[in-house]
């Protein structure tokens, strides 16, 4: 319907505005207009009643109705001072319906009175008294017909009504097409680019390109611009993610076959007699474990998400042993770290032990790797601390700080990598691990004397409780 549209509507209060423009312009210009009427019939009565005065209060009746029928008037009553009167009369046709005094009145009395003057009925006789003009006397009373006023009325009011219809019509129309060009048009553009975007939002040539001159207006249509940048930017990333998805989940079903294969052949090294390969072989048992089941995760992870947490208890300090000798390990035998442990062993946790491994492997590695590529020594201090709502664990190192790049987009994938070639794919799922167990990754604080991150994990209930 078009009056529920933007045009329709502003139509609609275009037609409203100019009838209460007409009703304000037509209204006064009535009353003033009755005014000014009755004020010259009074001055006609007056220089009739003047007549009389000139000939010594003596003229014919055939005079008398000449004057009074100039002036428009049944009768005059022209009091000069308290004792002094002048009358000129001829018969009225009807009984006074009214009396008007001009003398003093209020502006409303005057825009009531016009509209009163409008509809008065045929026949209808009023009195009206005013004061004479010049200071000729105390007052002056006349009795008219108010036909004559009303026709005149009429008249002057359709020219009045055409001419200011005619006026605001021209205005309106002007307003109307004016509002047309600047406002809507560039709003049916809007939607018009909205909807050709939505068809291909990956077509950086369906973008908006801001042409509007109305500052609000270019504002949303630059609002609009960012936001189909940012969709589109988003869309070739997660275009790219999927693609990454689908290659990492070749690899990894390869990949675990290869692991199961060496898996055995561990087991095999594990009844080894040699005492060092024997301590040595629960490690790599254990680390071609981890390596089998994150291929799982993987597989399953490049078709949906990470797979959701199996809570068991564990003690966390073990655990952070393991992971800080595998960093020792790949740091090699000149390693410039020195790795530091603040976990108390009777900390126990309810947690994915193994998703909790990767979380904060993700966040030690990139803490040595920072530090490494200083080419100076460094410590990485991994404490942890047991509260009443769950488990703080924080990784704190010495390391030169994080870059701006990486501070602005810490969690964003291919975007927040640290370091020359980095993806940032550590820290998304180290978040991604940590939201899945209700908890929050958090970087506390980053500079030239080193980061830290902290990562708090809710205490989960175990199926007994």
């Amino acid at each position: 319907m078009f009056f529920r549209t933007l045009s329709g509507r502003f139509l609609l209060l275009t037609i409203l505005f100019v009838l209460l423009a007409e009703v304000m312009i037509l209204v006064p210009s009535v009353a003033r207009f009755r005014e000014e009427y009755l004020n010259t019939r009074l001055e006609r009565a007056q220089i009739a009643s003047l007549a009389l005065l000139a000939s010594d209060g003596s003229i014919s009746d055939k005079l008398a109705e000449e004057l009074l029928a100039t002036a428009g008037v049944f009768n005059v009553v022209l009091r000069r001072d308290a004792l002094r009167e002048l009358v000129l009369s001829s018969p009225i046709p009807g009984p006074v319906v009214a009396t008007y005094d001009l003398r003093n009145p209020s502006p409303l009395d005057l825009l009531r009175d016009g509209m009163t003057a409008l509809f008065a009925p045929d026949g209808a006789v009023f009195r009206l008294i005013g004061d004479p003009v010049q200071e000729a006397g105390l007052l002056i009373e006349v009795t008219m017909d108010a036909g004559p006023l009303r026709e005149s009325l009429r008249a002057y009011a359709g020219r009045i009504l055409t001419v200011s219809l005619a006026i605001s019509l021209a205005t309106a129309a002007l307003l109307f097409f004016a509002v047309q060009t600047l406002i809507v048009a560039p709003i049916r553009r809007v939607i018009v680019s909205m909807a050709e975007y939505a068809k291909a939002p990956e077509d950086a040539r369906r973008i908006i390109a801001p042409t509007a001159s109305v500052t609000e207006l270019r504002d949303a249509e630059e609002a609009l611009q960012h936001l189909q940048e940012d969709l589109t930017r988003a869309l070739r990333q997660k275009e790219r993610l999927a693609q990454l998805g689908g290659a990492v989940a070749r690899i990894s079903h390869d990949l675990r076959n290869i692991l199961s294969t060496a898996t055995l052949v561990a087991d095999r090294i594990e009844q080894s007699s040699d005492p060092a390969v024997t301590r040595a072989a629960p490690k790599l048992i254990n680390a071609l474990s981890r390596a089998v089941n994150l291929c799982e995760s993987t597989l399953a992870f490049g078709k949906a998400e990470e797979p959701p947490p199996r809570l068991t208890l564990f003690a966390l300090r073990p655990m952070v042993e393991e992971l800080v000798e595998s960093e020792r390990l790949a740091c090699g035998a000149e390693c410039a770290v020195e790795f530091l442990i603040d976990v108390p062993a009777t900390l126990m946790m309810r947690a994915d032990v193994e998703q909790v491994f990767r979380v904060l492997s993700n966040l030690v590695r990139n803490a040595r790797q920072a530090i490494e590529a200083t080419g100076q020594p460094g410590s990485i201090e991994i404490s942890a601390q047991d509260q009443d709502d769950g488990t703080v664990i924080r990784v704190i190192d010495t390391g030169p700080g994080l870059p701006a790049r990486a501070r602005d987009n810490l969690f964003a994938a291919f975007q927040g990598g640290a370091r020359k070639g980095g993806t940032g794919l550590g820290l998304v799922i180290a978040a991604e691990l940590v939201r899945g167990h209700g908890g929050k990754l958090d970087l506390v604080r980053t500079g030239e004397d080193g980061t830290e991150f902290r990562c708090w994990l809710p205490h989960a209930l175990s199926n007994g409780d």
